[in-house]
């Protein structure tokens, strides 16, 4: 991840495993900025580190409702062409 610093502190107290912390706050990361508009699906799932279907999945877990941009929505189209 680039130009984000987590202060040490923070880091240390997420109660995650600390070789899943990085995992963690990339994905909570992604949920959060695809949940607000910061970012579109595909953006997120990357950052995320998840396949389309792992991601649509870890959506649907959080009840985050999916809003789709015209590049979304063509991802969605050819996924589902097979």
């Amino acid at each position: 991840m680039s130009g984000i610093d987590v202060p040490r502190e923070v880091y240390d107290a997420l109660e995650a495993p600390e070789d899943e912390r990085d995992e963690v706050l990339r994905r909570e990361l992604a949920v959060s900025l695809y949940r607000e508009g910061y970012l579109p699906f595909g953006k997120a799932r990357e950052l995320a580190d998840l396949s389309k279907v792992e991601f649509h999945r870890l959506l649907g877990r959080r009840s985050v409702e999916r809003h789709y941009s015209e590049e979304d929505l063509e991802d969605v189209v050819e996924y589902a062409s097979g």
